[in-house]
Parts: structure tokens; sequence; C-alpha cells
């Protein structure tokens, strides 16, 4: 069951002219897995997602930290969802940013030799940064290899990103709430939901305005006014928000 608080906000926020509903799609749309590459949306996520893109003045759309092109073909959401990748800054016009291919090679490099004699740990490489990620390694090295690279960082003209058992290095400006700022005034919304799980989704939470509502998903400090447990409940909290905004 969702929250009071949540769903008297949720029925506030139905009521707005021009509604738009951002989620992340790791941990929030999508549970956690190990495999990256086998996450996918919760069926009934998926579904409250692309109906309330269906509706009148109501958009919809994911801000995720995968590459566009990967996040599209995880989420396999219809054209009238937008998608934003790498943390805000890939959209399906380009990156807002110039990204800087020469510096990218040599990050993508020295991180391969720091997960090289470590199992579990991953490099995973997008158009615009690479994750190391340490969620399979041992803890002991996960944090050898946490350490190094964050040494090895001290040399990059590098963005770091600590997420959930990942750090992530970009070349160009990376930032959800910049990328929830140019989707309102792209859609004209007049009212903002935005889910998310990580530590990259409070840029978003700290560009909520009055009469918007952040939800944040699972344990930790947060901006985020609303809380709740796992992706199940975000699934219950889109379809809440579809019923009421349908009337």
């Amino acid at each position: 069951m969702l929250p009071a608080d949540l769903t008297r906000a949720l029925d506030g926020l139905a009521a707005t002219p021009r509604l738009l509903v951002v989620s992340d799609f790791d941990g929030t749309l999508a549970p956690i897995v190990s495999d990256p590459s086998a996450a996918r949306a919760l069926p009934a996520s998926a579904e409250a997602l692309t109906a309330l893109a269906d509706l009148p003045d109501t958009a919809t759309a994911l801000v995720s930290g995968r590459a566009l092109g990967v996040l599209r073909e995880l989420s396999a959401m219809p054209s009238a969802v937008h998608l934003v990748g790498s943390h805000g800054a890939e959209f399906d016009t380009g990156f807002t940013h110039d990204v800087d291919e020469e510096l990218l090679a040599r990050i993508v490099a020295e991180l391969r030799e720091i997960a090289a004699d470590r199992p579990g740990v991953t490099v995973e490489t997008k158009p615009a940064s690479v994750a190391l990620h340490v969620r399979n390694a041992s803890p002991a090295d996960g944090e050898a290899a946490l350490a190094a690279a964050k040494e090895a960082a001290t040399a990059w003209d590098a963005q770091a990103t600590a997420g959930k058992a990942v750090l992530e290095f970009a070349v160009i400006s990376t930032d959800k709430g910049e990328a929830v700022d140019i989707l309102r005034t792209q859609t004209g919304a007049t009212a903002v939901i935005f889910l998310g799980d990580d530590v990259t989704d409070e840029k978003a939470f700290r560009r909520m305005r009055d009469g918007d509502v952040g939800v944040k998903v699972g344990p930790g400090e947060s901006l985020a006014v609303y809380r709740v447990d796992a992706p199940e409940d975000v699934a219950e909290a889109l379809g809440y928000l579809l019923a009421a905004r349908r009337g």
C-alpha cells in the first residue's frame, strides 16, 4: 500500500493542466539485477508509463545513466515515451555537450587495467562515460578497485559520480536535474513527478518546484519529499496516477 501522503500528492498532481512523468530506469522502473544487460522494467510499470503517455496533456520520460541506445533496447518503450541517456546528457538529438573522445579512451584503458586482475569487477563503456562496476566482486576486490579508480581519476578532467556498487566517470557534464528542466520546457509541463533510487537522481530531486512530486525509491538520505520501498511500489504509484489522471 502506498503512503497516504503520497496518494494525496498524486491526486493533486493528476489535476495539473500539463503533466510530466519522469522515472529513472534501474532500481526504479526495473529491479536491480546482477547482470545489467538482463534488467527489464516491471510489466505493470511499463504499461502504466506507456498509458500515461497516451493521455491528453501528459508526457512521460525515462532519464537513465544508461547509454541512450542501451536504454532504448532494455526499456522497449514506444516512441511516445521520451528517453534520455547518460545521466541526462544524451537526448535523441545528441549530447548536450561535446565529447572528449581522447580522454574517454584513456579512462577506458586505465579502468580496464584496474579491473583485469580483480574477478567480478567490470568496465562498462558508454558514448560519453565509463563505469566501473563492483557489484559482483568480493568486498576486498571491489573496495580496492574503487580506491584505485579514484586515485587514477586525479589525473583526469572527468566528472565522477558514485552510485550503488559503481563509480562512473563522464567526459561531459551530466545532470539529471538539467534533463528534467529541458523536458519540462519542451513539454510545457505545469507539474512534474520524478522517481529515482540512486545518488544521481538527487540532482533531479533538487530541481523539483512547488507542485512537483519527488519520490525516492529505497533507503538512504534524499532530497525527495516522498518515499517508497521498491520498484513494485513504483508500479503501484504509476498505476494510481494513471487512474487519477483518467478521472
